[in-house]
């Protein structure tokens, strides 16, 4: 029947293939943004990853405010030797109004951070080229610093300037009028889409070459570029980055905002304290010892919740009971990705739900319209024996057999729709087709098919024979 009736039958899939088509589709487009998503959130440690963030003193404990002391390296050598869970602990020291300059060329970094060798682990750095200082720079407070690209591009030119990639190390720059050596540089960060990006307006023929240069090249800071799509302004700020020794930032850049009244001195890596000393009635200014951020690596992710009240427990004694600091997760930006991808996927499959139900109801409509045709067939198969169950049996298997023809046919057009979407958009996130996907998808078209042929069914089961004979 289905395939004396083709062209019938292939409007009666249609509804079918369409609606499969279009939730493998949409599938994989939420798919595309998910591995976008998570790429920037791995990008920046994953949920590892823990910040230890100064806060405000609870109203509690507001008459011992001036005990507060803030985050310090004290709290660093505790959590290393009394925190088990924990893998890894990274201070940082941040300064603001800081210009680095090569000749007439400057710029202000994003994130300009004194730190240990350790963070270019915990933040997913990779050195591409020279190295990254070391525990010896780092006691000796040398004026050594490891860059970014987009810092390179600013002081030296990017590879769409120059014609070809510069690499800096061994060179001298000026921060805030102090010279420091470069060691090594970042590899290039950016995301799948930056990359398509980047790809595509390298084999376009340049138009002008007086116009105006494009911003979202290797490297680039723009403010409209990648930072605009998903995740792409973690990428951006990776490659805005600037380490320097952390005892260097303490020294050189954290005496200006120093506290008076105490000798001079520096931070020990072995007591985790600032060595200092009143001499009398002698006033000297020394460099602030509070960190502004305190980064830890927790070792089981299952043990997440154990791991922070471990550290928090160890920090409460080293701040003398005062809870003025905070823990911030990753945890949270993982929720809203899922909450994102939830609700992206729910909407997609309404979307495709409705389509299919469109394609069941075509299903049906045929399926009667196929019965009245068939009326006089179906009373002269029960005159000769078949029962209303092979009658039922018969018109529901056919209707199975154009769902399941549709629902294959719909996982073809679905690969050509995705390939179609990617030449149109091709800036986006891949988007990508799972197995998942495409299983539901055409268990759905099944179950319609099943659905859809039940009533039709029931009807030319229940059709007397007798009067099917004389249907004319």
């Amino acid at each position: 029947e289905i395939w004396a009736n083709k062209f019938r039958s292939l409007l009666t899939m249609l509804g079918i293939i369409l609606g499969v088509s279009s939730l493998v589709a949409m599938s994989a487009l939420v798919k595309g943004m998910e591995n976008g998503m998570k790429e920037a959130l791995i990008a920046i440690g994953g949920l590892e990853k823990v910040r230890v963030e100064e806060q405000d003193i609870p109203v509690w404990q507001q008459h011992m405010a001036d005990q507060a002391v803030g985050t310090t390296m004290s709290d660093v050598h505790a959590l290393l030797h009394s925190a088990p869970l924990i893998t890894m602990v990274v201070p940082e020291m941040r300064t603001r109004n800081i210009t680095m300059t090569r000749g007439a060329k400057s710029i202000s970094p994003w994130n300009f951070i004194g730190t240990w060798p350790n963070a270019v682990e915990l933040n997913q750095h990779v050195v591409a080229h020279g190295r990254v200082f070391n525990e010896i720079d780092d006691e000796l407070a040398r004026n050594v610093c490891v860059i970014g690209t987009a810092v390179r591009n600013a002081l030296f030119g990017s590879p769409e300037q120059i014609g070809r990639e510069i690499i800096p190390i061994g060179e001298f720059v000026n921060i805030n009028s102090q010279r420091f050596k470069i060691i090594g540089m970042f590899e290039h960060y950016e995301s799948e889409q930056d990359k398509k990006v980047r790809e595509l307006e390298k084999n376009k023929p340049q138009e002008s070459k007086a116009g105006p240069e494009r911003s979202k090249g290797y490297g680039s800071m723009s403010s409209k570029g990648s930072s605009s799509r998903t995740g792409g302004f973690v990428f951006d700020l990776k490659n805005n980055t600037v380490y320097i020794p952390l005892n260097t930032m303490w020294l050189r850049f954290r005496a200006a905002t120093g506290v008076s009244g105490a000798g001079s001195g520096s931070y020990s890596r072995s007591s985790g304290s600032s060595a200092s000393s009143t001499s009398g009635s002698t006033a000297e200014f020394v460099p602030d010892p509070r960190l502004s951020t305190l980064s830890i690596k927790i070792a089981d992710i299952d043990k997440m919740d154990e791991a922070l009240q471990q550290a928090k427990n160890v920090m409460l004694h080293t701040h003398k009971g005062i809870e003025d600091f905070s823990f911030r997760t990753q945890e949270n930006w993982s929720e809203n990705i899922t909450s994102a991808i939830s609700n992206a996927r729910m909407s997609g499959g309404i979307i495709s739900a409705i389509s299919l139900l469109v394609g069941g109801i075509g299903i049906m409509n045929i399926m009667l319209a196929s019965i009245t045709e068939r009326v006089r067939e179906i009373g002269i198969r029960k005159a000769i024996g078949a029962t209303s169950f092979d009658i039922f049996t018969q018109i529901l298997v056919e209707s199975v057999v154009i769902a399941i023809i549709g629902g294959l046919a719909g996982l073809v057009t679905s690969d050509m729709l995705v390939k179609l979407l990617i030449a149109m958009s091709p800036t986006e996130n891949t988007p990508m087709i799972t197995a998942e996907s495409m299983m539901l998808a055409f268990g759905f078209s099944v179950a319609v098919g099943v659905i859809a042929g039940l009533f039709p069914a029931f009807k030319a089961a229940k059709l007397n024979p007798i009067q099917a004979l004389r249907y004319e």
